[in-house]
């Protein structure tokens, strides 16, 4: 079975100190046989990711543990994007000459707000807000797969319960519609499944309702933050896909994505 994980974070995200050889170690050991970094960039002052990205020497450790790395493993450069809809302008302009692998795109602040924060001013309207947010980042922004399409549910489940998946199925329809039309993905993020969630982002309905309407592009990833949690649950997300209906999920190289038999 190849392993890939299309989500994971180091030193370069203002929110691991994770080292990016130590995770290529740890990927190697756990018989991962392609791995995709995935730093936190914004170009929005107000975001907490603003400023911490350093492009110049993000690439060239990239560069460095493809060289080191490069026959145990495939090291892909990638970027998580917040809020990409979103001064997409200044996205362009940072993002285009860099020619990445692979952009994620996420919705993690709400008007500014981290959605923790959200749902502590409106909860009973922050699941639709998030997922009109989501339907306007998949149809202007510029990326690959949607990143842990109902992430919201990772800050309400334990206050406020889960969302109900029928209550919001219309406007969660017209994003994966959306998403289908423009050669945009979704991924299984493993992340929920090493907390008291016990779910993966998205829920099952979620991806067996893109899979209904004809989606294909479909990535893995454990959005780990350190080395040791790097592939964690792949497998689990492999058994998920193919009990959806998949054959195959995506590796990207230069935006471009290449299935590979599950």
């Amino acid at each position: 079975m190849y392993l890939m994980d299309y989500h994971h974070h180091t030193n370069h995200s203002f929110d691991s100190t994770a080292s990016m050889a130590e995770v290529c170690k740890k990927a190697i050991e756990n018989q991962i046989q392609e791995i995709c970094f995935t730093e936190h960039f914004s170009v929005n002052p107000l975001a907490p990711t603003y400023g911490h990205m350093v492009f110049e020497k993000y690439l060239n450790e990239i560069r460095y543990c493809q060289e080191k790395f490069h026959s145990q493993l495939i090291v892909k450069a990638g970027i998580e994007l917040c809020e990409p809809h979103l001064l997409k302008d200044q996205y362009d302009e940072i993002l285009q000459p860099l020619n990445l692998d692979f952009i994620l795109g996420s919705v993690h602040n709400l008007n500014n707000q981290k959605l923790r924060l959200a749902l502590k001013d409106g909860h009973p309207t922050a699941y639709e807000r998030y997922f009109i947010e989501l339907y306007q980042m998949v149809s202007t922004a510029d990326i690959d797969i949607i990143a842990h399409f109902d992430l919201i549910k990772r800050y309400a489940y334990k206050d406020h319960g889960l969302y109900d998946f029928h209550e919001y199925q219309e406007i969660i329809e017209q994003i994966l519609k959306k998403a289908i039309d423009r050669n945009i993905g979704i991924e299984i993020n493993t992340s929920g499944l090493r907390t008291g969630l016990k779910q993966t982002l998205p829920s099952l309905e979620v991806i067996q309702l893109y899979k209904e309407l004809g989606g294909e592009i479909l990535t893995i990833g454990s959005d780990s933050h350190t080395a040791e949690s790097v592939g964690a649950n792949l497998t689990d997300a492999l058994s998920l896909a193919k009990d959806c209906g998949f054959n195959y999920i995506c590796k990207f190289a230069k935006g471009k994505p290449i299935p590979v038999k599950i």
